[in-house]
């Protein structure tokens, strides 16, 4: 008997707020504001065309010409030495045939052979000199105001471990 009375309460107070929907939704009215007008803006002529584009590429990166002459060739093809630091290469020998000299040099197990004008190294490092003790290089870097400057290093020979082999 209890459960009958519940459910009759139940559906009581939902016709009342079926009745409460209905009258207020007879009161209410959708408003939709117009749409703004659209004002035509006066057709201006660009009057600039001569001038440099503000946006345009040369003028937000700087000049690379500006630092002098030595610029490395970007369009050269890359020798296998170039894949490496010049601080992870050792020169471990030197070769001569006839007035021709060749250093070996090692990059991680591989063993290549360099002559003067070969490149070595990830800064545009070109062999200018071997000797019995070193490979002398002339290495092309980047510097802060976008100039390529000259830097000389060397690869020094490596002395052989007693025991390796």
């Amino acid at each position: 008997m209890g459960c009958v009375v519940l459910a009759g309460c139940a559906g009581d107070d939902q016709q009342d707020i079926k009745e409460w929907m209905d009258a207020e939704s007879k009161t209410m009215r959708g408003v939709v504001k117009p749409l703004p007008e659209i004002k035509p803006f006066p057709v201006v002529a660009y009057s600039a065309a001569p001038i440099t584009e503000p946006f345009k590429v040369s003028r937000i990166e700087p000049d690379k010409a500006r630092g002098g002459g030595a610029r490395p060739d970007m369009n050269r093809r890359r020798e296998p030495l170039e894949a490496y630091p010049l601080e992870s290469l050792r020169m471990v020998g030197v070769l001569r045939q006839g007035k021709v000299v060749e250093a070996l040099i090692r990059a991680d197990k591989n063993l290549y052979q360099v002559k003067v004008g070969n490149y070595m190294g990830q800064d545009f490092g070109v062999v200018t000199n071997i000797s019995d003790t070193e490979v002398a290089l002339r290495e092309l870097v980047e510097d802060v105001n976008g100039d390529w400057v000259e830097r000389a290093s060397t690869l020094m020979l490596q002395e052989q471990q007693g025991g390796r082999k």
